[in-house]
């Protein structure tokens, strides 16, 4: 019985195979993330890979990653404003003391 995959995941067991063969010094075809994904049980949507293969087609494994930091880049990185009047945060909690350790004496 088939484990029910969420999309996400399954979109992201190409983009980890495709990695994985790139890795492994090989191209990423068809045929070698079809290997990838058998080797651990996860079976290949053909019309999802081509699809994978045709939005990845002419670049690579390392363009791919600097395109995905430029626009991680461009994601601001504090949070939003805490509310007024609300709590304080967890962090501005004032941490519990350390235990004081007890010295051992030596014996003579």
């Amino acid at each position: 019985v088939a484990a029910k995959v969420r999309p996400q995941t399954d979109k992201m067991k190409y983009v980890a195979a495709y990695l994985l063969a790139n890795l492994g010094g090989n191209s990423g075809s068809k045929a070698e993330i079809k290997k990838i994904l058998e080797s651990v049980g996860a079976t290949a949507d053909d019309s999802k890979l081509d699809a994978f293969l045709k939005a990845v087609d002419g670049k690579s494994a390392a363009e791919w990653i600097a395109e995905g930091q430029d626009k991680l880049a461009s994601v601001p990185a504090a949070g939003p404003a805490p509310a007024a009047g609300g709590a304080a945060p967890a962090a501005a909690a004032k941490a519990p003391e350390p235990e004081p350790e007890e010295e051992e004496e030596e014996e003579d």
